[in-house]
């Protein structure tokens, strides 16, 4: 039986927050890149498209007074509402509802 992941975190297995941060970095990229159509194939743009995102992330959890290097829950909690606001004006709110709460099975298995 495969496990269940929510992007590439292992719902079995303990869950640190430095594992959250990168699954908050993978749905970004994931939900960038489907609607602003900058999927691709070339392995160099894919790197390209996850280093931008991951930069709006690591930007996102500054400017909420968090650390992006040595994440807590609340630094977590914080980025993701200031994330949530920030796709308000790209994505559909029902799909971003749904990201978010997807991300939040991972915080709420933070210890």
């Amino acid at each position: 039986m495969e496990n269940q992941k929510i992007y590439g975190v292992d719902l079995t297995q303990k869950i640190t927050p430095l594992m959250v941060r990168d699954a908050i970095s993978q749905c970004f990229f994931e939900a960038h890149c489907q609607d602003t159509g900058l999927n691709t194939q070339d392995e160099k743009e894919s790197d390209k498209n996850k280093l931008y995102c991951q930069q709006i992330v690591k930007k996102t959890f500054e400017d909420s007074h968090g650390n992006f290097g040595d994440p807590n829950k609340q630094d977590i909690l914080n980025a993701m509402e200031k994330l949530k606001e920030f796709s308000k004006n790209f994505r559909d709110q029902s799909i971003v509802q749904k990201h978010f709460e997807e991300i939040l099975v991972l915080i709420n298995k933070l210890k």
